[in-house]
């Protein structure tokens, strides 16, 4: 028969205790050890990986801050889309223009003709550009509607220049100002004016591009549209094939400079 110890033996064994007698649950007293007494490898270790989370959470927030569209409905970056498009359409259109321009040149046939077509082309475009001819093609016209007569000249010309980032070739206010790049924008007596020319309201801006996308910079959130209503205002814009534009402006005399 098993004697006494035999017995006291097996029910320790039983209890979980080891041929030592030490309790089953040491590990978790090892690890209670570790939680209240680290070892220094153990507080290296979590440091590095503290400043690791920490970097990588200030990461993500810089990005999400410093990302614009972060925050953009789907219809305004369907709208950005767009005008992205449309711009990329004409740029790839006139570099064409440009290498066919190039490769006839080159050609060396009919090259004096073509030299000077293109010369009268640039000078085309550069009276354009400086306002000293008229123009006529596809585009807009903006009809902004003032009662409370809030409207800034900041508010103008910040749509002057969202119609020339969506395109705009030709810029007419009121069928009498010509807008140019070295057109400004004031207030005086009460009123709007541009280049010393007061601005009557309503103000209709005629401007020649492609029109969907000139619409839709003017109808982008934050921009005309959305500023004028925020001040009481209302805009009304209409797509138009021809849009006519026929006010110029003279250019300086130049008072020291003498063609060589």
């Amino acid at each position: 028969m098993p004697d006494e110890s035999d017995l006291e033996a097996r029910h320790a064994s039983d209890d979980g205790s080891d041929a030592a007698g030490e309790p089953g649950g040491r590990s978790l007293r090892d690890l209670v050890k570790a939680l209240t007494r680290p070892s220094a490898s153990q507080i290296l270790l979590a440091a590095v990986l503290l400043v690791f989370g920490v970097g990588v959470g200030t990461q993500f927030t810089t990005k999400a801050a410093n990302d614009p569209y972060a925050t953009a409905r789907r219809a305004d970056l369907i709208q950005l889309l767009d005008t992205a498009n449309t711009e990329t359409t004409r740029l790839e259109t006139e570099i064409e223009a440009l290498k066919s321009t190039r490769d006839k040149l080159q050609s060396g046939v009919d090259s004096a003709k073509v030299a000077q077509t293109e010369a009268q082309n640039r000078l085309n475009n550069l009276a354009i550009l400086n306002g000293t001819v008229g123009a006529t093609g596809p585009g807009i016209r903006v009809v902004i509607y003032d009662p409370g007569q809030k409207v800034t000249a900041s508010t103008v010309l910040d749509a002057i220049e969202e119609f020339r980032d969506a395109g705009a070739e030709v810029i007419e206010i009121n069928d009498s100002i010509r807008v140019v790049a070295s057109t400004w924008f004031g207030s005086a007596n009460g009123g709007l004016v541009a280049d010393n020319a007061a601005i009557s309201m309503p103000m209709v801006i005629d401007v020649i591009g492609e029109g969907h996308a000139l619409e839709e910079a003017a109808r982008f959130r934050g921009g005309l549209v959305s500023q004028v209503q925020q001040l009481g205002g209302t805009v009304t814009i209409t797509q138009e094939t021809t849009v006519t534009i026929t006010a110029v402006r003279q250019l300086p005399q130049n008072q020291y400079a003498h063609p060589a």
